[in-house]
């Protein structure tokens, strides 16, 4: 096989040797303005020429990720997505299909990563991923934990609110089918006394009808689903509005309008 020399210039090998001294995967176009000590332009040549030979890769304008070395010959590499995030919007927690996937409540590999947030941003692509932001309100946004990845910290929802957030936007985990498997593949790592009090903090009475009719249906904690069948309820939801809406049965226990089959939850 064949492979080409990548070299570096002054500027650009000062520019990636500081970086990698730093332990900075990411940095601004600031950081490379303070670090080469030039002008605007100097530093956008800099900034341009490592991009051409793969060294840096621009996630969103003057945001940079740095790429190892093997990247300037294959081209190939990206970084975790996760530790992307952090460096993309400052209130924020990783949540969702990706937050499933973290935690082992699905095999399912989204190409999309989900990031609640409370602030409107527009979606992102790194690599051959999308980064979407859903907003959620102040009186959502809670619920998450400080994981690592290589030394590098993120925000990511909890095993509880995870489940929680994804029976309230069930359009960002693959419909109550991927609910209903996550509940039952971790349900011994689940603290049930924190998912019931996430969802009464919430609110939020779709949530709890999911909730309860999936517990019924799985055959789990009787407890919680005595508990929420408690609140009572006015009127019929959908069980899964992000299926199709063809109504099989109705649950007159749990408010609910059934578009999917009970073999679809237990599978």
């Amino acid at each position: 096989m064949v492979t080409q020399n990548i070299f570096l210039g002054p500027k650009e090998l000062k520019l990636i040797l500081t970086l990698e001294s730093e332990g900075k995967k990411i940095f601004t176009f600031g950081d490379a303005k303070e670090i080469l000590k030039t002008t605007d332009t100097s530093v956008r040549n800099v900034v341009y020429r490592l991009k051409k030979k793969n060294r840096i890769t621009e996630i969103e304008k003057g945001k940079y990720v740095l790429s190892p070395a093997k990247s300037g010959l294959e081209g190939l590499w990206v970084e975790h997505p996760f530790l992307i995030v952090p460096n993309l919007i400052d209130e924020y927690y990783i949540g969702f299909w990706s937050a499933m996937n973290y935690w082992g409540m699905t095999e399912q590999i989204p190409r999309t990563v989900f990031v609640a947030t409370k602030k409107r941003k527009r979606c992102i692509e790194y690599g051959n991923q999308e980064f979407k932001f859903v907003i959620l309100s102040k009186r959502k946004f809670f619920g998450f934990v400080r994981e690592k990845i290589e030394n590098f910290e993120f925000n990511i929802s909890s095993r509880e609110k995870t489940i929680v957030d994804c029976l309230a936007h069930l359009e960002y985990c693959g419909g109550i089918s991927e609910v209903a498997k996550a509940i039952r593949n971790i349900q011994s790592e689940l603290n049930w006394s924190e998912l019931l009090r996430i969802v009464n903090k919430l609110r939020i009475s779709a949530v709890d009808r999911r909730l309860g009719y999936l517990l019924d249906t799985i055959g789990i904690q009787k407890g919680i689903t005595q508990k929420l069948s408690e609140k009572g309820f006015v009127g019929f939801r959908w069980l899964d509005p992000s299926s199709e809406k063809k109504i099989l049965k109705y649950s007159k226990k749990w408010g609910l309008k059934v578009n999917l089959g009970e073999e679809e939850l237990v599978r």
